[in-house]
């Protein structure tokens, strides 16, 4: 297995981790600032895997790079 096959399923544990990172944010913290702070850093979390981790495995096998 190539190494941006290997990194497809891990962008994607990534993404859902930023989703329950916000998720959990209603549990963790009581205050407004609190779970703001909380869901910010869940949606960086998923955009790094998103545009991080997917985007690089996919651009990386993309078509115009095949020759």
């Amino acid at each position: 297995m190539e190494a941006t096959e290997n990194m497809i399923p891990i962008g994607i544990i990534v993404t859902l981790l930023g989703f329950v990172i916000s998720l959990l944010s209603l549990t963790l913290a009581s205050s407004v600032g609190g779970r703001l702070v909380l869901v910010l850093f869940g949606l960086a979390v998923s955009l790094f895997g998103i545009l991080g981790v997917l985007n690089r495995a996919y651009i990386s096998k993309a078509i115009w790079k095949q020759g």
